[in-house]
């Protein structure tokens, strides 16, 4: 993973958010799609639904069917790793998030 992405995602000074920015969540959404998109065959086949809740937010990701698998991983390893690094950026940005798998 670039450490230049988890850097510039988790970097304290940009913590600070104003109206003309993104959403705190779109900026956990660009974390999960990279490493959804860096895991899965088909990248063209990856997209993602952000539906912000009133104190939390849901990434729903689309895979191609045949990466679905991929992207759950052995006993859900993958997913729930994918699922520990959002939470973790999430819980530095005074939020939360739950991250799902759609086929």
């Amino acid at each position: 993973m670039s450490e230049e992405l988890i850097s510039e995602t988790m970097d304290d000074e940009s913590l600070e958010l104003d109206e003309s920015e993104e959403l705190v969540s779109d900026r956990i959404a660009d974390l999960v799609e990279y490493l959804v998109v860096n895991i899965v065959d088909d990248p063209d086949g990856v997209s993602l639904e952000v539906i912000d809740g009133a104190s939390s937010s849901t990434i729903e990701v689309t895979v191609a069917e045949g990466d679905v698998a991929k992207v759950i991983g052995r006993h859900g390893r993958t997913i729930k790793a994918i699922r520990t690094l959002a939470r973790a950026l999430a819980a530095r940005l005074d939020t939360s998030v739950e991250v799902e798998v759609m086929g």
